[in-house]
């Protein structure tokens, strides 16, 4: 059954259009009344937040002139009070505690089914905070076997070191020559940072590495 929002503002934060329209129609269907704004990259965002007071940001992460967590400081330079739920098809358990964690007030995956928009978005709305049964189950986990939040924590100096290399774009051999040590070492590392930060390619890690150094 439809819910009264007609005083609430909302700002789609997407640069694809398709996403902006498909979510505006599920919220128009039960929040009724409500007042949907649109931008497409992150300067769009903060023009609209210095032209009128805005409720609720469901906020993509890899939106164009933002995609990191500190858009969220960024947001709440303009307004201080706004509620920000971070929109992406990145996986939960790698992404949403570090953007709860630098103040959103909810993470849904794109790939939800269109009742957890809803959800989420009324939670929200009503002054609550929004998170899966799955990232709950992290945090728990976490907790009890005293996992560091962000996993960059996880890698030796070393680790680190090779790390920040790759990310840099540096190959094997590059890394080899700049460390002084055997190639098959910084396999062995590479191997290692994979397996810490649950990653499978260089694309995933410079993702994570970006996420959680900052």
């Amino acid at each position: 059954m439809p819910t009264m929002f007609s005083d609430k503002k909302i700002l789609l934060a997407d640069d694809h259009s398709v996403v902006r329209r498909g979510v505006a129609l599920i919220l128009k269907e039960s929040l009724v009344g409500v007042n949907i704004n649109y931008a497409a990259d992150f300067d769009s965002v903060i023009s609209v937040l210095k032209k009128e007071p805005i409720d609720l940001i469901i906020l993509d992460i890899n939106l164009p002139g933002g995609n990191t967590s500190a858009m969220i400081a960024k947001v709440r330079m303009v307004q201080s009070s706004v509620k920000i739920l971070m929109f992406s098809a990145f996986d939960e358990e790698q992404f949403a505690l570090r953007y709860i964690q630098a103040g959103a007030d909810g993470y849904l995956n794109k790939l939800i089914v269109e009742e957890k928009i809803i959800e989420a978005v009324k939670i929200i709305l009503d002054g609550g905070k929004y998170i899966s049964e799955r990232v709950k189950n992290k945090i728990f986990e976490n907790a009890l076997n005293n996992t560091p939040l962000n996993p960059l924590e996880s890698l030796s100096d070393r680790e680190m070191e090779v790390a920040s290399l790759l990310v840099k774009g540096e190959g094997n051999l590059e890394i080899s020559n700049i460390l002084n040590i055997q190639m098959s070492t910084v396999s062995t590392y590479k191997h290692r940072i994979f397996e810490k930060l649950n990653v499978t390619n260089v694309v995933s890690l410079v993702e994570q590495y970006k996420l959680y150094s900052e």
